[in-house]
């Protein structure tokens, strides 16, 4: 039998290294818990069954991005207007012309699920296309096409053509139309910057002239890696220059927007660091206070990270740097239970949570509590939030480096109430606060008031 060797605080810290000392003050209030807990397209197993909804209610999720639903083509029959509306030349004020059989079905389940639908107004990326493209193409006519569009919304939330009074807030014109820096590698708009620039231009002066008090915006850009990139790499920068072109092209226009969203897939460093460089850079394009959807993240994806606790850790420390940074909400892409390096909630083998997932568990925790108050770390791979609410404190401390950290822990004098641990070995598992925070871990804290 081995024998079980135990240390002292001490010990411990003779041996790892000097304790990490995380503090929140409950007294001094920093704003809302964001809704910075989206996800992409939800985990849809079928047509018209989602029983693994559960999951996004259990944890809290506010909003469900529906681009790339159900996988190529939009399994032909989600949300993509060439599924809602199959004949272009078709009259767009005939409701006999509209297709909303399954997504109604889809959208339906997310709202008894108490999750919102976030809509982009658009098509799937076709992998594919550069052996033969299908919907990518510019549409014919701009005008009809946001008239389209219109009727759609419509249906959604006016009750049009036997249609629903759903709360959807936010309306996204496409997604990302900079994907590639040549028109023939380019997956998800076969045309030029400028045409979709247009696009926009149409699209979003229709709509928001016919609903004033919903949510335009876009432009779902891919474009802000460039500035932490170590490469030169041409797509990247081509994205790069059509970010500030947007920004550029809708202040002469006068285009309105009411929100920009934005990706991306580097580190979690690397993330914090675009974040910052969107806002300034909107700030000093005219867009003062302009709000910003992150709406489609996954830190560093690979394969071989599905289901661990790095990954988890990693996800665990995007949540906690976008409620502590400029961004007012986002979206991890995302929820599908499927196969491939974008899958990172769940396993689609077994159709449970991956440890990832209970990222979302924990920082729910802080959106029940609701009022965000100052919590610090004073190490680089320890992040924190926390949040007070009428049952007391909630903080999430996440350990995203690959080297334990013993941990000191000041919660203002509150006594801790619960803990909850995910690492190498446990997942979503009740604890005493540990001593020392495992490599890729993060724990959940409840304090009271």
């Amino acid at each position: 039998m081995k024998k079980i060797m135990f240390c002292t605080s001490a010990a411990l810290v003779a041996l790892v290294g000097l304790a990490v000392e995380v503090k929140v003050d409950p007294d001094k209030e920093v704003g809302i818990v964001k809704p910075v807990n989206g996800v992409g397209q939800p985990p849809t197993v079928g047509f018209r069954n989602y029983p693994m909804f559960k999951y996004l209610k259990d944890a809290g999720i506010p909003f469900s991005r529906l681009h790339d639903v159900g996988g190529m083509f939009g399994r032909n029959v989600f949300v993509d207007i060439p599924n809602l509306f199959r004949d272009f030349d078709a009259d767009e004020n005939d409701p006999k012309n509209y297709d909303f059989a399954f997504t109604d079905l889809l959208i339906n389940a997310l709202v008894e699920h108490g999750v919102e639908p976030f809509f982009r107004l658009g098509v799937t990326i076709e992998n594919y296309a550069t052996v033969r493209r299908y919907r990518i193409d510019p549409p014919k006519d701009f005008a009809k096409w946001a008239r389209i569009c219109e009727h759609v919304i419509r249906h959604y939330t006016e009750g049009w053509a036997n249609g629903f009074k759903h709360k959807i807030t936010y309306w996204e014109i496409w997604n990302e139309p900079e994907n590639w820096e040549t028109i023939e590698k380019n997956e998800m708009w076969h045309g030029t910057f400028e045409e979709y620039c247009r696009l926009y231009d149409v699209s979003s002066k229709h709509l928001k002239a016919k609903f004033p008090h919903l949510k335009i915006g876009g432009f779902a850009s891919c474009g802000v890696t460039w500035i932490n990139r170590k490469d030169k790499n041409p797509r990247a920068k081509f994205q790069f220059d059509c970010f500030h072109a947007f920004l550029k092209y809708i202040k002469e226009h006068e285009c309105p927007i009411d929100f920009f969203s934005y990706h991306s897939y580097s580190g979690v460093e690397q993330m914090m660091e675009q974040t910052a460089y969107v806002r300034s850079s909107l700030d000093k394009a005219g867009y003062v206070g302009l709000e910003t959807c992150f709406n489609e993240w996954l830190p560093a994806p690979n394969h071989d990270k599905l289901g661990t606790a790095q990954q988890a850790a990693e996800v665990a420390a995007v949540l906690v740097g976008l409620q502590n940074g400029p961004v007012d909400s986002a979206a991890i892409y995302d929820a599908r239970c499927g196969v491939g390096n974008y899958s990172p909630l769940f396993n689609p083998l077994t159709y449970k949570p991956h440890k990832a997932y209970y990222a979302f568990m924990a920082f729910n925790e802080l959106r029940k509590a609701g009022k965000a108050v100052l919590a610090t770390s004073d190490a680089a791979k320890v992040w924190v939030a926390a949040a007070k609410g009428d049952n007391g404190i909630a903080a999430m401390i996440v350990n995203f480096g690959k080297d334990a950290q013993p941990l000191s822990l000041d919660l203002g004098g509150r006594g801790i109430a619960s803990c909850r641990i995910t690492d190498g070995t446990r997942t979503w598992e009740e604890c005493e606060l540990p001593a020392v925070l495992p490599p890729y871990s993060f724990v959940a804290v409840n304090a009271g008031k």
